[in-house]
């Protein structure tokens, strides 16, 4: 890699995460040069071929073609790293591979770790480790079907900044017509409310049951953030929250969820 400068794709379906990583690139690596940036597997593979970079960062799950499918076409052409929101599963993809990985919210720190080993991987000429068989690997763990990791984080908009919300922080969801209220715990247990363009159903199926439960077609709850259950008439009920005034109702098919009351 001498005489220019390296090159990058940056591939995810955030433009406010997209941005962020060629922020946090800048400052870790200042000789890098972001050429293309990509919303979905479709445009990756596309901008891929048209400017041809030395490195993709790729988000692993994308609408309509993955990160890891978009790889796949890749090949072994470009050096690559995967970004995904599954600590967990990228550990397990990872370890015994030379694949390189970033878990959201990018770490300033982690991701210095990650441009020293391409840098000496651009250095020292090596071709891109992503065989076949590695991708294989990782689309078995990552984009398994029926089983996929509970939600850990939840990107929203709140003014000019880009928030990642742990899901361990939400006290409930509200849907609010083709938007959802996300009414977390944040900084020294303040309440915090954004709204995000995901349908709550959606956001139900990734959420840990054990923890989130519906209890309206238009409420979904933290167990952990109930204070108390107040009956009302007609085979209904109300949740009090801990430290929040909203009262959120329980329709009546769900108040079996409460009968110990």
């Amino acid at each position: 890699m001498t005489g220019r400068r390296p090159t990058a794709l940056i591939a995810d379906d955030e433009p406010l995460l997209r941005r962020s990583l060629t922020r946090l690139l800048a400052q870790a690596w200042p000789e890098l040069e972001v050429v293309a940036q990509a919303r979905n597997g479709r445009e990756t593979v596309e901008q891929f071929e048209a400017k041809q970079p030395d490195i993709c960062f790729l988000d692993v799950h994308m609408p309509g073609v993955s990160g890891v499918e978009a790889a796949r076409q890749i090949g072994r052409r470009a050096h690559l790293v995967f970004v995904t929101a599954y600590s967990e599963y990228a550990v397990q993809a990872f370890e015994h591979g030379a694949l390189d990985y970033l878990v959201k919210p990018v770490e300033p720190a982690r991701l210095l770790d990650t441009v020293a080993r391409l840098r000496e991987r651009l250095r020292a000429a090596q071709p891109a480790s992503n065989t076949d068989a590695l991708l294989e690997q990782l689309a078995a763990l990552l984009l398994k079907p029926g089983s996929p990791a509970p939600l850990r984080w939840i990107r929203a908009s709140v003014g000019q900044t880009l928030r990642m919300i742990p899901v361990d922080e939400i006290d409930f969801l509200r849907a609010d017509e083709k938007y959802t209220l996300i009414a977390w715990r944040g900084d020294m247990g303040k309440p915090g409310e954004a709204l995000i363009r995901t349908p709550l159903k959606d956001l139900l199926t990734q959420l840990d049951g054990a923890h989130f439960v519906q209890v309206h077609r238009s409420v979904v709850v933290n167990l952990r953030a109930i204070s108390h259950v107040t009956r009302g008439l007609n085979e209904t009920a109300h949740v009090h929250l801990k430290g929040r005034a909203e009262v959120l109702p329980v329709s009546r098919s769900y108040l079996h969820l409460f009968r110990q009351m």
